[in-house]
C-alpha cells in the first residue's frame, strides 16, 4: 500500500496541495487521501471522469486527441493530471485512466493504465502499467502507483518550495 500519509506530510511540509482526476478508480484515489486525518491541510478536491466526455468538457482533455488515441493513453492522463491542479488550484494534480477489465477498451488490453502528475511549471511525470488481476486488484493497484509516482516526484524535489 502506498504511504499515502507520508505523500501528504511531504505536501504540507512545503506548503503545496494536490488534486486529483480519476477514471477507471472511480473514487479510490481521492478516498485514499481523505482517509488521513488532516488531508485537508493538502487535498484540495477532484473529478470522477468516467465518461469520455467529461475528460473532454470538464478536465479539458483535447477532442482531437482522445478521437484519435481514446481515453486509455499518456498524453491524456497527462490532460487529465493538469486539468484537475488548474480546476482544483492545486499546486500537483495526478490522473489515472486505463482499463479494469473486464473487457479491453479502445484496442487496450485490460491492465494497461497510465497515470501522471502535473506540477508548477507545466511538468509532467508520467508512468505506463501492465497490471494483472481481478478489477479490483487493478483499481488499487493504480492508486498505489500514482500515489508511488508523486511520493518520487516530491522527494526528488526536495529543495522546491510552492507557495
Amino acid at each position: 500500500m502506498a504511504d499515502v500519509a507520508g505523500v501528504l506530510a511531504l505536501l504540507v511540509g512545503r506548503g503545496a496541495t494536490v488534486a486529483v482526476a480519476e477514471s477507471l478508480t472511480g473514487g479510490l484515489l481521492g478516498a485514499a487521501f481523505t482517509s488521513v486525518a488532516g488531508a485537508s491541510k493538502a487535498f484540495r478536491g477532484g473529478v470522477i471522469a468516467y465518461a469520455t466526455d467529461v475528460k473532454r468538457d470538464v478536465l479539458g482533455v483535447p477532442g482531437e486527441l482522445l478521437d484519435r488515441e481514446g481515453a486509455v493513453h499518456p498524453d491524456v492522463a497527462a490532460a487529465m493530471a493538469s486539468g484537475a491542479a488548474r480546476l482544483c488550484g492545486a499546486t500537483y494534480g495526478l490522473a489515472v485512466t486505463g482499463v479494469a477489465g473486464p473487457e479491453p477498451q479502445d484496442g487496450k488490453p485490460v491492465g494497461t493504465v497510465y497515470v501522471a502528475v502535473s506540477g508548477p511549471g507545466g511538468r509532467i511525470w508520467s508512468r505506463g502499467l501492465s497490471l494483472d488481476g481481478s478489477r479490483e486488484r487493478i483499481r488499487v493497484e493504480t492508486v498505489d502507483e500514482v500515489v508511488d509516482l508523486l511520493a518520487g516526484v516530491l522527494k526528488a524535489n526536495v529543495g522546491e518550495h510552492s507557495g
